[in-house]
């Protein structure tokens, strides 16, 4: 900012668009002083009210008109901002001009100089008590500095100091009757008595050298100044559309924490005199080197990621938040247009990538969203066995992530990581399929991993996403915009009618992905697309999973009303924790006891015909002698029966505290030993009897808890 403060001053009252004001005002003070012994003879202030640079007296002192006169000028440029729609200060800064002149006269006329008469040397009079640095009618431009505004209290407690050139200091007393020169090695308490200083030649010197430093520190103050309104006025304005009042009550409640910006915790307002203010600030002004700013926005040069049709992802702040930055080419404004509908309609949603506010400029569309460590996709590349070539930026990922974390059992089973991760995706898709949103694109690279307290997965690039409207139930033939290849559903491809099914086509290919380390089910890229016209599916990398084998056979259904809904993908046992596995098959062994096993019960008999499957034999002879001992004491069990299996679980499950230590070490803990016992001797016990409990007790108030 090239300007002084004269030009400063003259251009404000500035008002914000969020309701910050900054004033300024200029007072100019005249002081008449007897040379000789301090005290004032006159005062002129020029009038608050006025812009101009009248001089109106406001107080006289009369002490006669001396011989020697100094005359001390005195301009404060005063500024002042207070807080958006409020009347708190943020922060005043006051500048000072202080001129000094010596004026000479001789019997009350004064003397013209050199050429009409000789000039009284003031500094040589041998009566003085001091000497005055000042030949007559010179006039020296004291200093020019800062000053601290004081409290009334402050006020009367001491008297402001203002520091001269280094030869003198001018103390200016709150309800002045003296102004002293003294030297500067004059002690306070002795102030009143005599002291020798330097000559004018001296002074002048010391007076340049003072002037060369108060510019400097001027003109430092003044940039800082206008950057800080820059800053603030960047920064802290109010979001765009439906969000601008949730940002306005954040901005509001922030200022209450006394939050500062910089952090993705609170933003507040600047402290000009804070060190963790000035400590941000210093950063802010490092980023400006690596960026720019549009609008609320600041887009850092730093690339995260890149996609289609030009549109890449760059780091950036928006209102004092971390934010990704999806740069568009403006050419496809649209496109941008329906993603921030859609994001505004899912917005607050744990499991949706939120939306912050938008920016333009000639050539681009700019959406500040949610800062996320990295991508599904990403993630599991990191964790698979590929990711020993890893370059440099996956591997900062993984240290952003966390190195420790585990995706997989040692079975190939989901660890509860990664289970809730994809659990999280099916939130996410629930939700905005309840919204009447169809997503159109989902992928592991549109699934964005953000690090709380635990991993989280979040939905994103809703560029083509669609919502349908009112009782719409697809979006017709020849809808525009085709997906990801290799992730599309069957109808995508073949330009046929798309429902919400199509995302959980995309869903089946996203969870293959993850449970198998980035495989996919129809193979490699090449291939997919053609696979998935002709329905050329493989599952033989997850078949050791029942759980896993049926939901994706049920989400990769060509038919595309066969594929449950987001709701049922939600509550499928493959999401089922170890402790609603082990209650399911109690609570079965409750309901098909009830069943006459003489009147030839459908219930029933539908079970036994899941025997060979779910069991795979004679279910005794997969367990340890000392278990089959312990259960024969009570009563005699068809070792080849799925019920009788079933009540073998249920007692040990209730009666688990009465039973030996030996057995209690053989089931292991409960739930999870307990479920891992009869799981790994029975894989397909669960998902067997489920599918029939489905077909035949959907309905009933008991199984009302596993439908969610």
């Amino acid at each position: 900012m090239d300007m002084d403060m004269k030009e400063f001053i003259r251009i404000m009252p500035h008002v914000s668009e969020d309701g910050g004001v900054i004033l300024a005002s200029k007072k100019t003070s005249a002081f008449a002083v007897d040379a000789s012994n301090g005290k004032i003879i006159r005062v002129h202030h020029s009038s608050p009210d006025t812009t101009s640079d009248s001089i109106v007296p406001k107080t006289i002192t009369k002490h006669g008109n001396p011989d020697r006169q100094l005359s001390f000028t005195r301009t404060d440029y005063i500024l002042t901002s207070f807080a958006p729609n409020s009347n708190q200060v943020l922060w005043n800064v006051t500048v000072a001009d202080i001129d000094v002149a010596l004026f000479c006269y001789q019997n009350q006329n004064l003397i013209a100089g050199p050429s009409s008469s000789p000039v009284v040397d003031v500094g040589s009079t041998s009566h003085d008590s001091f000497n005055m640095p000042l030949s007559c009618q010179s006039k020296v431009d004291v200093h020019r500095l800062r000053i601290p505004r004081l409290s009334a209290k402050q006020t009367e407690d001491k008297a402001p100091v203002l520091s001269l050139p280094p030869t003198e200091l001018l103390v200016l007393l709150p309800n002045p009757e003296k102004l002293l020169l003294v030297s500067r090695d004059h002690d306070f308490e002795t102030m009143g008595q005599s002291s020798k200083i330097s000559g004018p030649q001296d002074v002048r010197k010391h007076v340049v050298s003072e002037r060369r430093i108060a510019f400097f520190v001027i003109s430092a103050l003044i940039i800082i100044i206008g950057f800080l309104m820059y800053r603030h006025y960047t920064l802290m304005s109010v979001m765009l559309n439906k969000n601008a009042k949730s940002s306005s009550s954040r901005r509001r409640r922030n200022r209450k924490t006394g939050n500062n910006f910089g952090n993705e915790d609170g933003y507040g307002v600047m402290e000009v005199d804070s060190e963790k203010s000035l400590l941000k600030f210093n950063h802010l002004i490092e980023c400006d080197t690596e960026g720019r700013s549009i609008g609320k926005l600041f887009v850092s040069s730093k690339e995260i990621a890149k996609g289609s049709n030009g549109t890449i992802v760059l780091e950036g702040v928006y209102e004092g938040r971390k934010v990704a930055v999806k740069r568009l080419v403006r050419a496809h404004h649209d496109v941008a247009f329906k993603e921030i509908q859609n994001l505004i309609a899912s917005d607050q949603h744990p499991n949706i990538v939120r939306w912050y506010g938008v920016e333009y400029d000639q050539d681009f569309v700019y959406l500040s969203l949610e800062r996320c460590a990295c991508s599904l996709y990403d993630l599991i590349q990191m964790y698979s066995d590929s990711c020993q070539n890893m370059g440099p930026t996956h591997s900062q990922m993984m240290n952003d992530v966390m190195r420790e974390i585990c995706l997989w059992k040692p079975n190939g089973y989901p660890s509860h990581i990664l289970l809730k991760l994809m659990r999280d995706m099916v939130s996410g898709l629930l939700h905005l399929h309840e919204l009447g949103i169809i997503h159109r694109d989902l992928k592991p690279h549109n699934v964005l991993i953000v690090k709380e307290k635990v991993l989280c997965g979040k939905l994103s690039d809703m560029g083509i996403s669609r919502r349908l409207v009112g009782d719409m139930s697809s979006l017709g033939h020849h809808a525009t915009g085709s997906g990801s290849s290799g992730w599309q559903a069957p109808e995508q491809l073949l330009l046929g009618r798309q429902t919400r099914a199509v995302d959980l086509f995309s869903l089946g290919c996203v969870l293959f992905f993850c449970m198998t380390r980035g495989r996919h089910p129809f193979g490699d890229h090449l291939e997919r697309d053609v696979n998935v016209a002709k329905n050329k599916v493989s599952l033989f990398l997850v078949e050791h999973i029942p759980e896993a084998v049926n939901l994706f056979s049920q989400l990769l259904n060509p038919n595309a009303e066969l594929r449950p809904k987001a709701s049922e993908v939600l509550h499928h046992p493959f999401f089922w924790n170890c402790e609603t596995r082990v209650s399911f098959l109690r609570d079965t062994s409750d309901r098909v006891e009830l069943e006459d096993r003489e009147a030839g019960s459908i219930v029933l008999g539908a079970l036994e015909s899941k025997a060979c499957v779910a069991l795979g034999g004679k279910w005794d002879e997969k367990m340890e002698d000392a278990f089959i001992a312990n259960i024969g004491r009570y009563r005699r069990y068809k070792y080849n029966s799925v019920r009788d299996l079933l009540r073998v679980i249920r007692n040990k499950l209730n009666h688990y505290r009465e039973l030996p230590g030996e057995i209690q070490e053989l089931l292991g803990s409960i739930p999870e030993g307990f479920d891992q016992y009869f799981g790994s001797r029975f894989p397909r016990l669960l998902m067997e009897v489920y599918s029939v409990m489905y077909q035949y007790c959907k309905e009933e108030k008991w199984f009302y808890k596993y439908l969610g």
